[in-house]
């Protein structure tokens, strides 16, 4: 059974990401949640969130760079959080 936008009156598409049901209008996007699904999103981004114990030990000693000079932008990919992959 399909429902309708509260906004458009269209069919809504029901989709799932990451175990999370989320039902979507394609005229404006329009994004509802089922009961319970809401909070599973904020357990998940709460347990995102949370602290991360401390490395043990000290760093290791910066390895020399021969040829090239490396530029650190490039060096660490920034992983997408909870949410951005949910919502992509």
């Amino acid at each position: 059974m399909s429902m309708n936008c509260p906004v458009c009156a269209v069919p809504l598409t029901m989709s799932t990401r990451q175990n999370v049901e989320i039902d979507y209008c394609q005229q404006c996007r329009g994004v509802w949640l089922d009961r319970g699904e809401l909070d599973k999103i904020i357990e998940r981004s709460a347990a995102e969130l949370a602290p991360q114990a401390p490395p043990r030990g000290p760093d290791p000693a910066p390895q020399p760079s021969y040829g090239r000079p490396h530029d650190d932008r490039h060096r660490y990919k920034r992983k997408k959080s909870f949410l951005e992959e949910l919502f992509d």
